[in-house]
């Protein structure tokens, strides 16, 4: 069966992130234990997450002129992930100030830098989302370019998946060219039943309880995950949204368990783009095809 082709319309960011024992309270400034730098963005991360759950990737976005650029071209290209649709622009890349605790929790301030620049679609970003099997968006680039490419995915019969990440009121021109939904517990309540009622597959994530797939026929899938020692939650929701997308030609419901596992596995590794490849999903998952333990220690993308 030929690798699935994901087309991935979304955000890449450099992640300065620092480790503290306890997040600051307003006002209160902390000691910090440990700082890095490396690739984030929720498109960037989910496009990887895609290329190591098997399938053919290729990202639109863009980055700026700045130093950071070449690394963030780069991450994207080592994981196999076609980047001829990146755009250069003048001024900085998108910036993701993150503090993670001792626990795994994280903070995130995000300043979309070349990211905001991207306010429509090229003749080739459109044929990109025409030949893929599956679009995969998030919201941290403007509505209105996420809004064309699902319309066009929808005419051209791909499927569209939305992350709607960092959670906003969405118009019905976008939510009527949705197939499938991935939201958290808090974004699935902000949306309302009224908005996610309007879409075919809702993939709810519920931390460490793992995630429920509700279907248009109202059946749902309940997915658990394995049990994991956790490290950094902050690249887990994209791991699983990535590998969904990758994984869903295959079949729904086994997309959401693979999803599962791959967005628990992503805890277990420091940084924003830790999604395991897809041998590490098939370890984890065991002859059976499903989660071998369901873990009240794990924890699942939330």
């Amino acid at each position: 069966m030929p690798a699935p082709r994901v087309t991935v319309l979304g955000s890449v960011n450099i992640d300065l992130v620092a480790t503290t024992a306890a997040r600051p309270a307003p006002g209160e400034t902390v000691l910090g234990e440990n700082f890095s730098t490396g690739p984030g963005g929720k498109g960037s991360n989910q496009a990887v997450a895609a290329a190591r759950a098997g399938a053919s990737v290729r990202f639109l976005g863009a980055v700026g002129d700045d130093p950071f650029a070449a690394e963030l071209r780069g991450a994207l290209a080592d994981a196999g992930v076609d980047i001829t649709g990146l755009r250069e622009v003048a001024g900085p890349s998108g910036v993701a100030v993150i503090v993670v605790d001792g626990s795994g929790e994280n903070s995130i301030v995000v300043v979309g830098g070349a990211n905001t620049t991207v306010r429509d679609l090229t003749d080739a970003d459109l044929s990109a989302i025409a030949e893929a099997d599956v679009l995969l968006c998030q919201l941290e680039l403007p509505l209105g370019p996420v809004t064309a490419a699902a319309r066009h995915a929808r005419s051209a019969g791909t499927t569209v998946f939305l992350n709607p990440s960092p959670v906003q009121s969405l118009p019905d021109a976008l939510l009527d060219a949705v197939d499938v939904l991935i939201v958290n517990e808090t974004e699935a309540g902000q949306l309302g039943d009224a908005v996610l009622g309007r879409v075919p597959h809702v993939v709810t994530t519920l931390g460490a309880h793992g995630a429920t797939l509700r279907g248009p026929d109202g059946r749902t899938h309940l997915a658990t995950p394995p049990s994991v020692e956790v490290v950094d939650t902050t690249g887990a929701g994209d791991a699983f949204a990535g590998t969904l997308a990758a994984s869903w030609p295959s079949g729904a419901a086994d997309a959401v368990d693979r999803a599962c596992v791959a967005g628990a596995l992503a805890t277990t590794r420091h940084g924003a783009a830790a999604a395991p490849t897809r041998a590490a999903v098939d370890a984890a998952l065991g002859r059976t095809g499903r989660p071998r333990e369901a873990a009240p220690r794990g924890a699942a993308p939330t």
